[in-house]
């Protein structure tokens, strides 16, 4: 069940029509679909927290056999985890959805459609669903990071200190790696105006987007460096959920420099991400025959 044309139309019937607006009608419609299922609304958000506690078991069964994983100690790595839940949440829940269906679109003639409404076409395809089940791991996430948190701070002679500034700076970051994914995502998405189903390309995204999943520290010797290197400032792919975690769960003494070093490029990544995802949407644009013609 689409958004409905009738309910989008106040939003979208002007010349310069207000996006914060679209997105919330967006929203709405959204949720109003998930209520129509609550059931299977219930189950999804079931099933996504059970599978982050399937994966929070196995790393607590490691670290009773170690008391560190590259660095990182167990409420620092669960920090990271979370860090994890709330990005890929985000991602899944407003992205994700609307990416996997462009190719539906340009078979069905629903991209001429989007192409003459008077709003930017990238927005209208990136965000008009939104998977509400979704943000049960963003929920997690935040308790996980609490938690973290909370321990964190107890442990003796601990630098960890809590500061509000710091959540605002940690929530700058994860904004900054949800763009980076997202622009990653929207590439991809924008390869089948060209090719007309790109199937395989979602699998190299999801294949790509599980080095992020863990710590950088881990990408170590022969093989490990160059999959750093090329993760970090080929595909900034590794800053997604390192640099937020390292910002919020590593006291500001621990190898201060180099986060920061990475916090700058993190900046820098997520501009350059964003422009030439812009650029190639653009030019698969103008790529794109009717479906009518």
């Amino acid at each position: 069940m689409d958004s409905n044309p009738n309910l989008l139309a106040p939003a979208i019937a002007s010349k310069h029509p207000s996006y914060w607006q679209v997105f919330l009608t967006f929203a709405r419609n959204s949720l109003i679909r998930a209520m129509m299922f609550r059931a299977n609304f219930l189950i999804e958000c079931v099933t996504s927290v059970t599978w982050m506690a399937m994966n929070l078991g196995f790393y607590l069964l490691i670290f009773r056999y170690t008391a560190e994983i590259s660095g990182w100690n167990q409420y620092e790595f669960f920090a990271f985890l979370s860090t994890t839940m709330i990005v890929n949440s985000l991602v899944q829940s407003f992205f994700m959805p609307n990416c996997e269906e462009l190719s539906e679109l340009i078979r069905t003639g629903g991209l001429d459609f989007a192409l003459l409404k008077p709003i930017d076409t990238q927005f209208l395809i990136s965000l008009r669903k939104i998977e509400w089940a979704g943000l049960s791991n963003f929920v997690a996430g935040l308790l996980l990071l609490g938690f973290s948190l909370w321990r964190l701070t107890q442990q003796p002679d601990s630098p960890l200190v809590f500061n509000p500034l710091w959540l605002l700076v940690y929530a700058y970051y994860v904004v900054c790696g949800v763009a980076i994914m997202y622009s990653v995502m929207i590439s991809l998405a924008a390869t089948s105006i060209w090719l007309g189903q790109n199937r395989s390309l979602y699998d190299f995204w999801f294949y790509i987007t599980n080095f992020s999943r863990y710590p950088m520290e881990i990408y170590d010797g022969f093989w490990g460096q160059p999959l750093r290197w090329i993760f970090t400032f080929a595909l900034p792919i590794l800053l997604v959920v390192n640099v937020p975690a390292r910002v919020i769960a590593w006291p500001v003494a621990a190898d201060f420099r180099s986060t920061m070093q990475l916090a700058l490029y993190c900046q820098i990544a997520t501009i350059v991400c964003l422009v030439f995802s812009r650029w190639l949407f653009q030019q698969a644009l103008r790529g794109y025959r009717s479906a009518s013609s």
